[in-house]
């Protein structure tokens, strides 16, 4: 057990460090609220990748990835880093598109509101909004609960540290500020990542010993064909991909990039590098079930599975290696937690214009940050309450599976209209709901309904599969069914830029 002293001292050392980095670099390069929210056309190459990473790489990959390692093997583990190298294929496409169809853009409910009007504007906003908050509660969570485990440093604590430390830096400099510390951040965290993979096989014995372990505990963990191991898989497939296409965090780091092709490499090599990662940590939970007390009974009040890593760190592992991951926790929580504040900050900024009468620049860029503010208590709040990390994401990506592709499908289709996209979306949401465990208390309690619902798919691939996959048809039914009528030119000036400039990719 590591010193509640000595964590703390470390977690405030790392946040003083890189809050003044961010507000360092930031110095004098935020001149409006575009500068703010946008960073527009300032990252290059390296830059954009590191963001990239980094802007994934939250404290979750030591927390829900070993989760789903933990409770169903081998098989989970390359669904999930299939399901986190999918978005980032998926946006090197998609991002020269939304370049050259909303150049002067900031974020997808404009294009939401411009594509598709009103209702389906609502239903995004709500989604992406909460989709990036339970994502930034779930942050919250998994690092207060990882070093009240280490060292038994309060909850609380290290969720207000965390929260206020971020907010610091991320309200001066916005996502300039991010992608900078991102860029460290990414530069750190990668070797730390790798220490601690190689100082835990070391500590236990070598491959071979891991191996056996796993082995003699449960088998059925490294089998490839498991087959409850390969539906979890798939399910996180879906539910990655079609919650991060409606992440906002992605559609800013469009705009931040130089060009179209600085754009589309960006997120082709960090397709390759999340997917390893999240290999790499999601393996860490299969193995902390063959060295570990882990209990992986969702139903159990002493289910740990969430927190299986750090389980396996208590296993008599050295302090310095209890150290390290105390510090590639923290920047891990970091990288992504100034990340969703900007893009949560970024959505309801570009969209302030129309709710008032001919804001200025000084009046939205304070709504951003007052913004940021009210998000940051509010996910602390939520944070101090969460039990499972996995968990708080399944219902987030529910609703990313459902509003996903046909979100996406109108920057491509003339043919789909608003109508048919929303019903199309909810249709989707309510199937994914009907076989959806985790609300399911609340779900059946609906009169009529609740008695007529099927039973509940534990392993989620109903659910997100099925979300995904009827929204997905029923769009392309949809589109098929209407005439083509939309002109994909006209995006560009129903969206325009907040200091009044033009700009073309």
């Amino acid at each position: 057990m590591v010193s509640t002293a000595l964590a703390l001292g470390l977690t405030v050392l790392t946040l003083v460090a890189f809050s003044g980095l961010g507000m360092w670099h930031s110095r004098g390069r935020v001149g409006s609220v575009e500068d703010l929210i946008t960073a527009r056309d300032s990252v290059g190459r390296g830059r954009m990748t590191a963001t990239l990473v980094a802007s994934v790489m939250g404290v979750w990959i030591l927390l829900s990835a070993p989760e789903a390692g933990a409770s169903f093997g081998i098989a989970a583990v390359v669904g999930y880093a299939v399901g986190e190298a999918l978005p980032m294929l998926a946006y090197a496409k998609i991002g020269p598109r939304v370049r050259k169809v909303i150049p002067d853009g900031h974020s997808l409910t404009e294009y939401a509101q411009a594509r598709y009007g009103p209702a389906m504007y609502a239903f995004v906003l709500v989604v992406s909004a909460l989709y990036m908050f339970v994502f930034l509660a779930a942050e919250l969570t998994g690092i207060s609960r990882a070093l009240a485990m280490i060292a038994e440093v309060p909850q609380w604590q290290t969720a207000v540290l965390v929260g206020g430390f971020v907010l610091l830096y991320t309200g001066y400099g916005g996502l300039r500020a991010s992608i900078f510390t991102d860029t460290v951040q990414a530069i750190v965290v990668l070797p730390l990542l790798v220490l601690a993979a190689a100082g835990a096989i070391f500590a236990l014995g070598g491959p071979g010993a891991v191996y056996d372990g796993i082995a003699s505990t449960n088998p059925a963990l490294l089998d490839p064909g498991f087959w409850p191991g390969l539906q979890f898989g798939l399910a996180l497939a879906f539910a990655v991909l079609g919650a991060e296409l409606i992440n906002q965090t992605w559609w800013q780091r469009i705009y931040a990039g130089e060009d179209g092709e600085t754009v589309a490499g960006g997120f082709r090599r960090a397709s390759l590098l999340n997917g390893l990662i999240v290999f790499l940590a999601a393996l860490f939970g299969v193995v902390a079930a063959g060295h570990a007390n882990v209990v992986t009974d969702a139903a159990s009040a002493n289910y740990n599975a969430d927190v299986a890593f750090f389980l396996l760190l208590g296993e008599a592992f050295p302090e310095w290696l209890v150290l390290a991951v105390v510090l590639l926790a923290l920047l891990l929580v970091m990288s992504s937690v100034d990340t969703l504040f900007n893009a949560l900050s970024s959505l309801v900024t570009a969209d302030l214009p129309r709710l008032l009468d001919d804001p200025d620049d000084r009046t939205l860029a304070l709504g951003a940050r007052a913004f940021t503010v009210v998000v940051a208590v509010a996910a602390i709040y939520v944070s101090l309450r969460a039990r499972s990390v996995l968990r708080l994401f399944f219902f987030a990506d529910l609703l990313g599976a459902a509003v996903a592709f046909p979100l996406v499908y109108g920057l491509y289709s003339r043919r789909l209209t608003g109508i048919g996209a929303l019903i199309s979306s909810l249709l989707g949401l309510t199937f994914g709901l009907a076989y959806f465990p985790d609300l399911r208390e609340y779900i059946t309690a609906v009169p009529i309904v609740g008695d007529a619902l099927p039973a509940a798919d534990p392993l989620y691939l109903t659910s997100f599969g099925g979300a995904f996959v009827l929204s997905t048809v029923l769009t392309l039914v949809a589109a098929g069914l209407s005439r083509p009528s939309f002109d994909h030119d006209n995006l560009g000036g129903a969206v325009r830029r907040m200091d009044g400039e033009d700009v073309a990719d």
